[in-house]
């Protein structure tokens, strides 16, 4: 079977960092070869940027803070991404450029069109082969923000920023069905582990 790239994206406060460990743990009893990674960063390169667009005293404009988001991207992609892919390794990144067009498009306002040439350019054909979108009412995204550690410049935004963030990301699914898999990650702990642990056994059937 050809090594599947999965990414797990969603608005903050949707609960990738949990749901990372439910993917984890699908992957290790299935004995499955696989690489976890994340963006902004994976790379030396790429987590300094990371640390540059997370920051909140960092003053970026809206086209410089989308070409680092693709700069770090780039580098990802040629360092670790391909590579494994490559070795026939599955890879799994919390987020990816599904993040930029609904961040930095959604959110900050970069026309999506622009966003599209630059993904063309450093991606090429690559595309994920499923994208697991956690999704969750903003009113309980705020309510897990509110309570997690200091903000980053991103978790700073108002309400109506991830609002926009949301409905790019949910657009998005909803266009392509066949790549997305949105789940509910306002339900139980139990219910969403149930629904991801479906979506990759569905996936891994359908491409084994």
């Amino acid at each position: 079977m050809q090594a599947q790239f999965i990414t797990l994206d969603g608005i903050d406060g949707a609960g990738k960092s949990t749901n990372l460990a439910v993917i984890k743990d699908w992957f290790e009893r299935r004995k499955l070869p696989v690489l976890f990674t994340r963006e902004p960063g994976g790379t030396p390169v790429g987590e300094a940027l990371r640390e540059i667009l997370l920051n909140p005293s960092t003053q970026a404009g809206l086209h410089t803070e989308t070409l680092l988001m693709f700069a770090a991207r780039c580098q990802h992609i040629e360092d670790v991404i391909l590579p494994a892919l490559e070795r026939g390794v599955n890879v799994v990144s919390d987020r990816f450029t599904d993040a930029t067009f609904a961040y930095q498009g959604g959110g900050r306002g970069v026309p999506l069109e622009k966003i599209a040439v630059l993904e063309n350019w450093v991606q090429g054909s690559l595309r994920p082969d499923l994208t697991i979108l956690l999704d969750v009412p903003l009113e309980v995204s705020m309510q897990r923000i509110g309570k997690s550690r200091e903000k980053d410049r991103f978790e700073q935004e108002e309400a109506a920023f991830f609002n926009r963030v949301r409905e790019v990301y949910l657009n998005r699914a909803a266009a392509a069905p066949e790549r997305y898999a949105v789940i509910d990650s306002s339900r139980s702990p139990e219910d969403v582990k149930s629904g991801i642990e479906a979506v990759l056994d569905r996936h891994f059937s359908a491409h084994g």
